[in-house]
């Protein structure tokens, strides 16, 4: 398997550092916000990744952070009138249900920033007493000039930062260069040998991914836009702190844009997952993502993702086959598919071997149904039947039940109720209902046994 790591530019053998274990960090959310489509992009991408790695046989340690302590969680807070802590719960857990949605595997190890306080102090203490950091009025900042290696993942010389380089006002750094480790802030830190205070964005992740998977890692992921300073400050501070290598293979993935610009929420252009889940399922979005390689940009627009849909339903109504198939080594399709993805995670070569397969099955080709089925499983597609949970059928019928001005305790009573109107011969009652399902992608079915729903 061959993987492109940003620190060198170079696709590379990937070799674990311990037989076939494999140590994966990727750079998880600060929930204050609906996840949007550039998240997608991101946890759907490394998601893949560590399917594929266990597809392969690897046993993989995949840890993701939650940043739940950071100036935009405290902005909100303060104009929301609550707690960092209300407001980090409650956006986390949109965030996870978010993920879900996509159908995106948990990670094995998901640590919080604010359950990890203890370990950045210690890698901070650690960072002074080596001469790598100083504290100046309850702050501890980096001495980037006493990392040699400074710039090298993204491929800054020192003398270019510097140009670039500025004091803010309030901040009392020895150089320009140098970055926060410690924040000093009475009204929302935590205790610490330099008073109260907050740490800095970049020690989080220096600090979980050592408390969790080890000094030394097989693969640190996220997005392209985190190279600088993020994880150009993490390789400083961790390979100070530790005296060791940090990463072995560092993988970057591109951004989403609209109009050719980088989706975010501080441009203002972005797309949450949830209103995405409105109009394409899981199954679309991510085939939209994989259509496209993870290192490039990817275009959002309505006809890419509907060419997308149209791609999943083709793939998904392959003509289905009951029999089961052992051995797949031996088949000309899975070795090419395994060619695809061991060549830095091309997935839209890997898409077409799934044509191919769907083709074939719909030729009657006995082995292509379960094959397509095993292949795209690995890579996070569902041929599974959408459907809702006990809350959300409820809350569906209690909009309809608006909408109608006729109370739905339970679908069974909604399409008895329908079957009753009809009988009746009141069309305008049992239209509205079809009509009112239809607006939440739900669909019923009358037959002579009679009437059955489910999802589009």
């Amino acid at each position: 398997m061959r993987l492109y790591n940003t620190y060198n530019s170079k696709i590379e053998e990937f070799k674990p550092i311990e037989g076939n274990k494999v140590k994966m960090y990727v750079c998880g959310p600060t929930v204050y916000d609906n996840a949007h489509l550039g998240h997608a992009r991101c946890y759907i991408t490394w998601d893949v990744l560590y399917r594929y790695l266990k597809f392969r046989g690897y046993d993989v340690t995949y840890c993701r952070n939650v940043t739940d302590v950071d100036d935009k969680i405290l902005k909100k807070a303060d104009s929301e009138g609550k707690t960092p802590e209300e407001v980090s719960s409650y956006w986390y857990k949109k965030f996870s249900e978010s993920m879900k949605k996509l159908n995106n595997l948990q990670p094995d190890i998901e640590p919080f920033a604010t359950k990890t306080l203890g370990e950045m102090i210690a890698m901070n203490k650690d960072l002074i007493e080596k001469g790598y950091a100083y504290e100046v009025n309850g702050d501890v900042y980096f001495r980037v000039k006493k990392f040699g290696k400074y710039g090298s993942l993204s491929g800054q010389p020192i003398d270019q930062l510097e140009s670039g380089a500025r004091i803010e006002v309030g901040e009392q750094k020895e150089d320009p260069l140098d970055f926060a480790l410690w924040k000093k802030d009475e009204k929302f830190g935590y205790k610490s040998p330099w008073g109260v205070g907050r740490p800095g964005w970049h020690i989080e992740c220096s600090a979980m991914s050592r408390k969790y998977l080890g000094k030394t890692i097989d693969i640190h992921a996220g997005g392209a836009d985190l190279i600088f300073p993020h994880h150009e400050n993490e390789i400083a501070q961790s390979e100070c702190a530790n005296g060791c290598k940090f990463v072995n293979y560092w993988l970057h993935n591109g951004f989403v844009t609209i109009n050719k610009e980088k989706m975010s929420k501080s441009l203002g252009n972005f797309l949450t997952i949830d209103d995405l889940l409105k109009n394409y399922d899981a199954n679309t979005i991510r085939f939209f993502i994989l259509t496209n390689h993870y290192r490039m940009p990817v275009e959002f627009s309505d006809e890419s993702l509907q060419a997308a849909a149209n791609g999943v339903k083709r793939m998904l109504n392959a003509k289905r086959a009951d029999n089961s198939i052992s051995d797949i080594n031996k088949y000309d399709e899975y070795n090419q598919f395994i060619e695809a993805m061991d060549d830095d995670l091309n997935t839209s070569k890997a898409l077409a071997v799934l044509f191919d397969l769907t083709n074939k099955a719909n030729k009657d080709v006995l082995y292509a149904y379960p094959l397509l089925r095993i292949l795209a499983e690995s890579l996070g597609f569902t041929f599974d039947k959408a459907s809702l949970s006990e809350d959300e059928i409820t809350e569906v019928l209690n909009k309809i039940s608006e909408e109608i001005g006729e109370n739905f305790s339970s679908m069974d009573e909604l399409i008895e109720k329908r079957r009753i109107a009809r009988a009746e011969k009141n069309w305008d009652f049992a239209d509205k209902v079809r009509i009112a399902l239809d607006k939440y992608g739900i669909v019923l079915k009358d037959s002579k046994e009679g009437t059955t729903w489910e999802l589009k």
